[in-house]
């Protein structure tokens, strides 16, 4: 079939998966770069952990490496890390603190603003024009305290995408959060998409997470707005027979700035198209997971708390990690039976149920960006040169 005569059934798909060749291919990989992770927010950290000027957090990614640094000025700034000399990264590591950040190959040394300030033996250079030499920006955004990036302009920011569930959002007091820990870097052999498959694919819920089942009972839901998925649960009163579980729901104190719907609710968005935050009553987590290659990708995560020096609240963070951390592996293991199974010839498409409709969102999108999604089997090589 040709991807017009593809478009053509766009209806008819409404109803499945993307093929199984879009979660192995090079050369869709290579355009889900250009189209889907490029022009997208992704999270580099929070506002409290870059306080003082000359504090920085970088993110790499497709390709990319970038540097949130906080000016003489308090001012946060986005740049490439990225020598404009001869291409050199400029600073290594996750983060760091510097009052100019100087290039380790040949001394250029800019401004915490980006400006170029120092090059050892400028004028031997005819063609430098330093006010034209700084550092390359990207777009940022605030949002809530967490700090955003993109690689190109365009499309909604982060604020708009989230504007359905900003009051939901509200009490959890993001802005005034702090690390607890520090990031955790979780490589996984599958391809991107199947992380967020599984994160927003309620229907596993009861078959493969018995603890989580324990906890929420049939209260799991899923609901997908233009570029926000969200999903909840609510824990039961019900007892758990799993003595981390039990320790939770007894241990877990009253949080005094929630509303009481919320004191035993458990909250996740999934922004468009990696990123995630998970937000309970005792701590909030983000989670994004980036591409690394067509059929590997790398989990980012950590997890942020308000202060709260009670000891109910210390032990429900780490019961909260020891339950999290079981729903990780049984997720790890989902993810790559699914990535392996794609493999086969025998695999191309599965339908999706009608409460699927976050997979059915995402798969849209997709086939929107990249219409060769539509195509149930791989093109022949070349095709995305065409």
């Amino acid at each position: 079939m040709s991807v017009q005569n593809a478009q053509d059934h766009t209806h008819a798909l409404e109803g499945w998966s993307l093929p199984a060749w879009t979660y192995n291919d090079p050369e869709f990989a290579k355009l889900e770069v250009e189209r889907i992770f490029r022009p997208a927010w992704q999270v580099v950290c929070h506002i409290s952990d870059i306080p003082n000027a000359g504090d920085w957090h970088s993110l790499d990614y497709v390709g990319e490496s970038i540097i949130v640094v906080r000016g003489a000025d308090q001012i946060l700034r986005a740049f490439t890390n990225v020598c404009r000399h001869r291409g050199s990264r400029l600073v290594d590591g996750s983060s760091g603190c510097a009052k100019k950040l100087v290039c380790p190959y040949h001394a250029w040394t800019y401004d915490l603003d980006g400006r170029l300030t120092g090059v050892p033996d400028s004028a031997s250079y005819p063609t430098l024009d330093k006010d034209k030499a700084g550092l390359v920006s990207v777009d940022m955004e605030l949002w809530r305290g967490f700090i955003f990036v993109r690689l190109e302009s365009g499309g909604p920011s982060v604020a708009e995408m989230m504007a359905p569930y900003e009051y939901q959002v509200a009490p959890y007091k993001f802005e005034e959060l702090k690390a607890l820990g520090r990031v955790t870097l979780r490589p996984r052999a599958v391809n991107w998409k199947n992380v967020g498959d599984n994160y927003s694919d309620g229907l596993h819920i009861p078959v493969a997470h018995p603890g989580l089942t324990r906890l929420f009972g049939k209260s799991y839901g899923v609901e997908a707005e233009p570029h926000v998925d969200r999903m909840w649960g609510d824990l039961v009163d019900r007892t758990s027979s799993n003595w981390s579980e039990r320790a939770y729901q007894s241990l877990l104190p009253p949080v005094p700035y929630l509303p009481d719907a919320n004191q035993k609710r458990w909250l996740y968005f999934k922004l468009w198209p990696s990123v995630a935050f998970d937000i309970y009553p005792d701590q909030v987590d983000f989670m994004q997971w980036l591409p690394t290659g067509p059929d590997s990708c790398l989990i980012r995560e950590i997890s942020y708390v308000l202060d709260d020096d009670r000891r109910e609240m210390r032990a429900a963070r780490y019961l909260n990690w020891r339950i999290n951390r079981q729903v990780n592996a049984e997720d790890t293991e989902l993810i790559t039976r699914v990535q392996q199974g794609m493999e086969s010839r025998s695999f191309s498409m599965g339908p999706l149920s009608d409460k699927e409709v976050c997979l059915k969102s995402f798969c849209r999108r997709v086939r929107h960006l990249i219409p060769e999604a539509c195509l149930e089997h791989r093109p022949a090589s070349g095709w995305s040169q065409k």
